[in-house]
């Protein structure tokens, strides 16, 4: 009777097989992962940089490590033996026999299926003869050939082959277990206990221990969490904080501490050149005693950072401890923002909170530009370029030039900007335009409507508005060609002026509508008639009136009375022939006709609206689904260690209430184009409301924008088809 066996594999057939596919598991993923990308690539990208940003600290430093950099060769060396040790497994196994085989007596007595019985008995006469062991053949064999010629002749041994695939009738269930025989082996049974109490009893919990301690302490974005909390706690005891301040908060976070972050260290030689530095640097409030302003690694991150600030050379010992501190502010900075937004959303939805102030979040954005450019917040935006030192400024700030940004030395035609900059050599003077083409220059255009709502552009006290923003990248190169280049700031102004007045004539923003009837009457009233076209006897009539003086003026001026009377004579007539044409069928058929028109155009309209809604819905749904890259274009920065993309900050304030409208967007997909939705609650209080949109740069100074934005709050919508009619007859 059939039944089930268990056994190890003796022969280690099925120990190589599963030992294969362990090794192509491990072996495959991380050869896509892990396998270094073409170095060619990368050398071909920077090598495209080098005209714009080969004086960049980051971009020598990333040569610099390519070149002394051996993971990449140890990654490929570890990799390509993982590889060596899968194809040596597949060819192993590819060599093994096959002990499993289904039974097949025609194979064995080397005869084709449906042999008649004939043909058998004489096959197996002559391989009998050949493999009897009397006559020195193969006994297995011959035991092959008898079993074989049985199950083929014998009748029960025929139905049980055909039945369970085996002449002698059904066997024992076999299961092979692809593991060595030797490990369940009393002799290496201590062994095979130790191996396993070390994996899963010491190294795993050990693992899986480390790596959750590690991620409890970081938030999502790989912030330590009391650093998170400390600057929350610092935030709402400063509300309004100066920059000042808010160096010494950000210099305190946990990052820069040993005890909490292995990466940085505190050094002998500190207790020398921190305090040498702080000499040259004058008054940091080193004798504040408030914590943990006064700890030796907040003391020293803080004086590192000016110092940055400064652009003062520091020794090489704690250069790279500054390149560390700087590293880690963008991030840090980032955090303060969120911080800062949290604590405005609880002040609003709970009260009795004091929410930042929008001058300390403004100065964290200004702050994070301050680092990545290695400037103090009073320095001139022109430093940002190669070659400009603080006594070149002279030339830039003449009476003559009055240069002060870099909209202003783009503005410059090209002889003027050549001759202000005539300290400068032809090579450095190519290399400053080439840098300062390179400098973006984002155009934006802002739309406000109160979607999913019957009528988009009513705004009603607690609608949640939306203003969708769309920037568009480009150069500062666009103005390269222009004799009178433009400029960027200026052409923003422009179209803060297009926007005013586009938003004067918007539906939520008329205001006096009876004085706009009464202007738009008496301009009706006031309007003269068009002149007609002089003929030649009109003409002939001047030059009469001119040799007769006063008696032709006068003839004149009856005649254009007459004149005036026979209009208004067939005015009336024609008037009196039209009242006669439209009888009362008529005139109920042209209204139903004017009605049909304006269901028409309704329908239109609504059918546009439904359509724009659904596509805004649809690149919504878009953008939640695709995943774009934050890489978007390297920044020019000649101090700072590390390369950085650009990104912006975006968002909606009130400054005259110094509050924040809608939370800071960080914007870090803008490589070419993005549109970007801002959403905000609608006040509580009709009336009129100034808000401005705010482009802010997290990497360049002096490239920010600001645009304003007008909202009028009100309930009712019977004035809106009013204002539509008042705006198309001013128009």
């Amino acid at each position: 009777m059939a039944g089930q066996q268990f056994q190890y594999d003796d022969s280690g057939n099925t120990f190589f097989y599963f030992l294969t596919s362990f090794v192509g598991l491990i072996v495959i993923p991380a050869t896509y992962y892990l396998w270094p990308r073409d170095q060619n690539a990368e050398q071909l990208r920077l090598k495209s940089l080098r005209r714009v940003h080969g004086r960049c600290l980051w971009y020598r430093l990333r040569l610099m490590k390519s070149q002394q950099s051996i993971v990449p060769t140890l990654k490929k060396a570890a990799l390509l033996f993982g590889w060596a040790v899968f194809l040596f497994l597949a060819y192993k196994v590819s060599k093994l026999d096959r002990e499993y085989q289904e039974y097949n007596p025609y194979e064995v007595l080397h005869l084709e299926a449906g042999a008649s019985i004939a043909e058998i008995k004489k096959q197996y006469r002559v391989l009998s003869l050949k493999h009897h062991p009397d006559k020195g053949g193969d006994e297995a064999m011959f035991m092959k050939l008898a079993k074989a010629y049985s199950a083929l002749t014998n009748e029960e041994s025929r139905n049980n082959w055909e039945m369970y695939g085996n002449p002698d009738g059904p066997r024992v269930t076999s299961f092979g277990i692809a593991l060595p025989a030797w490990i369940v082996d009393q002799k290496n049974s201590m062994l095979v206990l130790l191996v396993y109490g070390l994996a899963f009893m010491v190294i795993l919990p050990v693992v899986v221990g480390t790596w959750w301690y590690r991620s409890i302490r970081y938030s999502g974005d790989q912030i330590l969490i009391n650093t998170t909390q400390l600057f929350m706690h610092f935030m709402y005891k400063t509300p309004t904080m100066n920059m000042k301040r808010l160096g010494m908060v950000l210099t305190a976070a946990f990052e820069f501490d040993p005890r909490s972050n292995k990466e940085a260290i505190i050094r002998p030689t500190d207790n020398i050149e921190v305090p040498q530095l702080i000499r040259e640097l004058g008054n940091i409030n080193v004798k504040k005693k408030e914590p943990p302003f006064c700890y030796p690694y907040s003391l020293k991150a803080r004086v590192l950072l000016l110092a940055h600030l400064a652009r003062m050379d520091v020794s090489d010992n704690i250069e790279e401890d500054q390149r560390f501190v700087v590293k880690k502010c963008p991030a840090l900075l980032q955090e303060i923002i969120n911080v800062g937004c949290q604590l405005t959303m609880m002040a609003t939805s709970r009260g009795g909170l004091r929410a930042p102030r929008l001058t300390s979040i403004e100065n964290c954005m200004k702050l994070s530009q301050m680092v990545v450019q290695g400037l103090q917040e009073a320095k001139s935006p022109l430093l940002q370029l190669p070659h400009f030192e603080e006594e070149h400024l002279r030339y830039c700030m003449s009476k003559k030039y009055k240069v002060r940004t870099l909209q202003d030395l783009v503005s410059l035609k090209d002889s003027d900007r050549r001759n202000m900059l005539r300290f400068l050599g032809e090579e450095k003077y190519d290399e400053v335009l080439a840098v300062l083409w390179s400098f973006p220059y984002i155009n934006m255009e802002t739309k406000l409507q109160v979607l999913d709502d019957e009528d988009s552009n009513n705004i009603t006290a607690g609608s949640i508005v939306t203003v969708t923003v769309t920037l568009t990248r480009k150069r500062m190169s666009m103005f390269e060609k222009e004799e009178d280049a433009p400029l960027p700031a200026e052409e923003t102004n422009a179209e803060e002026q297009g926007d005013a007045k586009t938003n004067k004539t918007k539906v939520w923003q008329n205001k006096n509508k009876g004085a706009k009837k009464a202007a738009k009457s008496k301009k009706k009233k006031l309007t003269k008639k068009k002149p007609k076209p002089v003929t030649q006897q009109q003409a002939k009539g001047d030059k009469a009136k001119q040799a007769n003086g006063n008696v032709a003026g006068n003839d004149v001026a009856a005649a254009s009375k007459a004149e005036e009377d026979d209009l208004s004579d067939k005015g009336s007539e024609s008037d009196e022939a039209e009242g006669n044409k439209d009888s009362p069928s008529e005139r109920d058929e042209e209204s139903d006709k004017q009605s049909d028109t304006e269901v028409d155009e309704i329908a239109g309209d609504d059918e546009e609206e439904w359509e724009a809604l659904q596509q805004s819905i649809q690149r919504r749904e878009r953008a939640l689904l695709e995943t774009k890259s934050k890489v978007t274009h390297p920044v020019y920065s000649l101090y700072f260690p590390e390369e950085k993309q650009e990104w912006w900050w975006l968002y909606i304030a009130d400054r005259k209430e110094q509050t924040l409208v809608s939370m800071p967007s960080h914007v870090c997909t803008l490589k070419d184009t993005e549109e970007v939705e801002l959403k905000f609650p609608a006040p509580s209080k009709t009336g009129n409301y100034q808000y401005s949109v705010i482009l802010r740069s997290d990497s360049f100074m002096g490239l920010d924008q600001i645009k304003p934005l007008k909202v009028n709050d009100q309930e009712d919508s019977d004035g809106i088809e009013e204002s539509e009619e008042d705006e198309e007859d001013n128009d």
